[in-house]
């Protein structure tokens, strides 16, 4: 925690702290968590991943429904919280903090999936089925869905999210607000799995946090980064089992190897892990803005480079 700044809350990868009444400072660390554990390791600059992803993403989405973010620069903060911040915290937030406008959080994930994979495909085995919406019998993992499926969840405060029904949403928000996640989101992910896919990358799901601010739906915390959605790399697509991934299923997997019972603590990632781990993340940055992430205190790209 940064001393100079009000401490709010600490999330499994973020920490968020009061800017004034109506803006908060959003900070992606390198944290990971797998399983709901928060591992010992951190990944190299998964953090400024997370937030220059959702930075890109949030510009290319403005036309479909307002979002939360202010800025990405320090600059940007008032001039005292600015000027009072030492020279080793202005090192450590450039390139993971975000200027955010609060906003009143819907407690629903906004789940989008193209793709049959993670507790979907599970569902899937059991009843044919994922969150309501009857699928062809006969697919595979991994399979492409005709046609992408809106699957809420609630969000826990720990544990899992638990996948509810549409209806289920409805009941707790209303049809109306219901109806119009669902649209906002289903057209966020179909635009952005088209503009992936023609960059060597497939969206097999992801999930969106939405909030309300003066009564409009706001794209709220980070968005379609390799820790809210399943990333492919499109040339090794093949359905029919689990895929490779940019995003931490490759954590995951290795955890999988491991005698561990899924409870804290978690064990240590190995350094061939971590490694390969920050190259998956910093490769779906490159692959998706056309560009290396900018080295800490390089300039970062002017707003609206290749987008």
């Amino acid at each position: 925690m940064l001393t100079e700044l009000t401490f709010l809350r600490q999330g499994k990868v973020r920490d968020i702290y009061e800017i004034d009444a109506d803006h908060l400072l959003i900070v992606a660390t390198d944290r990971i968590s797998a399983f709901d554990c928060i591992l010992p390791n951190e990944i190299p600059r998964k953090g400024e991943v997370l937030t220059q992803i959702s930075d890109f993403w949030f510009a290319r989405m403005a036309d479909l429904v307002p979002n939360h973010l202010v800025s990405t620069s320090l600059d940007d903060l008032p001039a005292p919280l600015r000027d009072r911040l030492a020279a080793a915290t202005r090192r450590y937030l450039a390139g993971r903090s975000m200027i955010v406008r609060r906003a009143e959080v819907i407690p629903f994930e906004c789940v989008v999936r193209g793709y049959l994979a993670g507790s979907g495909w599970k569902e899937y085995q059991q009843s044919g089925a994922v969150c309501g919406h009857p699928l062809p019998p006969g697919l595979t993992e991994s399979a492409r869905l005709p046609h992408p499926i809106f699957t809420p969840a609630t969000k826990a405060e720990s544990g899992h999210d638990i996948n509810v029904s549409v209806a289920t949403m409805a009941a707790s928000l209303g049809e109306d607000l219901t109806r119009q996640l669902e649209q906002i989101s289903l057209a966020i992910y179909e635009q952005a799995s088209a503009y992936s896919a023609a960059r060597g990358i497939i969206i097999a799901d992801t999930k969106f946090e939405f909030g309300l601010r003066e009564g409009g739906i706001t794209l709220i915390d980070e968005v379609l980064t390799p820790d809210s959605s399943r990333f492919w790399p499109a040339d090794r697509y093949l359905p029919g089992s689990a895929q490779p991934s940019f995003d931490k299923q490759f954590v995951r997997d290795y955890l999988e190897t491991l005698d561990w019972d899924k409870q804290p603590p978690a064990p240590s990632l190995p350094p061939h892990i971590v490694t390969a781990t920050s190259e998956r993340y910093l490769e779906a940055y490159r692959l998706l803005t056309g560009r290396d992430l900018p080295e800490p205190g390089d300039p970062r790209p002017e707003e609206g480079d290749a987008r």
